[in-house]
C-alpha cells in the first residue's frame, strides 16, 4: 500500500508531467496589459518569485472594474482589482466586496498624504492637457485662459461618465470654479471637438493622427515621446491654478481563493521589479521613491505649483450631480 503511493506520488511529480499552478486573477485596463504596458514584464517578474501564474482580465476602465465587481458580487472570480483611481474608491469601498490589505505602506510616498487599510497605491500623475508643438506654438498658460481662448482652438477630451480622464477634467473644474463650474463649461464648450469614451481614442486615434492641437491626458504623457519616440513635440501645458491629481491603487478582493498570494501581490507593487516599470510602461510617475532608476526624462516635465485634489468621500457623494450639472452644460 505505502509502495503504491508512493508510486502514485511519484508519478504526480514526475519530470515532464504538467501540474496546476495556482491562478492569481487579477483585473485591470487595457493599456495595463498591452504589450507596450507593464504588465507583461510585472506577470514575469512575480511569476519568477511564486509557484503561481498571473491572469489579467481587461476591462474598460477603472470605471467599469467598479461596475464588474458589483455585477459579480461574491462570485466574482478575481483576486485583485488594480486600476481603480482616487475619485472611484468610495464607490468600490461601498461594494462591500473588498477587504484591508495588511501590509506595510510606509514606502508610499505621494504628493497628498495617503492613509487608507484598504487601496494601495502603484502610481500616480497629474491630468493635463498635452499639445502638439507643430500645432500650437503657445498654449493657455491657465485653464481661464483656455476657457477664454478662440472657440478655433479646438481641444479632445473624454466623458467622465465612462473614463478616468474625463472624470479628472470634470473634478478639476469642479476644484477650481465650484459652483460656477456649470457655465465654465458652457464657455469651454465651443472649444471641444469630440468627447470619447476613453483615452486611447482620444489620444492616439485623434490627437496622434492630427485631428486636434490638445488633448486631455497627464503631465507625464511627453515622458514617453521623449524616451521611447525620441522627440519633444508633445507637451504638457502647465496651468497657474494648478492640476488635479490622479492616484491609482489596487485592493485585495473579499472572496478570493487565494488572500495570502493577493496579499504577497499587493507587496511586491511596491518593489522595484514592479515600480520600476510605472515611468515609461504606464507614463506615470512611481508610488515609491525609486531614486535613479526614475528616467532622467521626467526632470523635463512640468511641475505644478499647486495639487488639487477633492476627497473621494466627497466625489461620492456629488459624483451623479456634477455629471449631470455637466451633462446640462454640454447639451447647451
Amino acid at each position: 500500500m505505502f509502495k503504491k503511493a508512493l508510486l502514485a506520488l511519484g508519478f504526480l511529480i514526475a519530470p515532464g508531467i504538467p501540474y496546476a499552478q495556482t491562478t492569481l486573477t487579477v483585473y485591470t485596463y487595457p493599456s495595463f496589459v498591452s504589450e507596450w504596458g507593464p504588465g507583461p514584464a510585472i506577470k514575469t517578474a512575480f511569476e519568477a518569485g511564486c509557484d503561481c501564474q498571473i491572469r489579467f482580465v481587461a476591462l474598460d476602465s477603472s470605471v467599469a472594474l467598479v461596475h464588474r465587481l458589483r455585477l459579480e458580487g461574491s462570485s466574482t472570480p478575481a483576486d485583485i482589482v488594480l486600476g481603480l483611481d482616487a475619485n472611484t474608491l468610495s464607490e468600490a469601498r461601498a461594494t462591500g466586496l473588498l477587504v484591508p490589505h495588511n501590509i506595510d505602506t510606509s514606502a508610499v510616498s505621494l504628493p497628498v498624504d495617503w492613509q487608507d487599510d484598504t487601496f494601495v497605491p502603484y502610481d500616480w500623475g497629474y491630468f493635463a492637457f498635452v499639445y502638439d508643438t507643430k500645432q500650437l506654438a503657445s498654449p493657455p498658460k491657465s485653464l481661464e485662459a483656455l476657457i477664454n481662448a478662440p472657440d478655433d482652438l479646438k481641444i479632445i477630451i473624454e466623458d467622465p461618465r465612462t473614463s478616468t480622464p474625463g472624470l479628472g477634467l470634470m473634478l478639476w473644474m469642479k476644484a477650481i470654479y465650484g459652483d460656477q463650474a456649470p457655465e465654465k463649461w458652457k464657455q469651454l464648450q465651443p472649444k471641444i471637438l469630440t468627447i470619447t469614451k476613453g483615452w486611447s481614442d482620444a489620444y492616439f486615434s485623434l490627437f496622434m493622427n492630427g485631428e486636434a492641437p490638445m488633448v486631455l491626458s497627464y503631465s507625464t504623457s511627453p515622458a514617453y515621446h521623449m524616451a521611447v519616440d525620441k522627440t519633444e513635440r508633445y507637451q504638457a501645458a502647465e496651468f497657474s491654478e494648478g492640476h488635479y491629481l490622479q492616484v491609482e491603487v489596487a485592493a485585495r478582493v473579499a472572496h478570493s481563493a487565494h488572500p495570502e498570494l493577493a496579499k504577497q501581490f499587493l507587496e511586491f507593487m511596491l518593489k522595484p521589479g514592479f515600480q520600476n516599470e510605472i515611468p515609461l510602461k504606464n507614463v506615470m510617475y512611481p508610488a515609491t521613491d525609486i531614486g535613479d532608476a526614475l528616467p532622467a526624462v521626467f526632470d523635463h516635465l512640468i511641475q505644478p505649483d499647486k495639487t488639487l485634489f477633492i476627497k473621494p468621500e466627497t466625489v461620492s457623494n456629488h459624483r451623479k450631480d456634477w455629471i449631470s450639472e455637466w451633462l446640462n452644460a454640454i447639451a447647451n
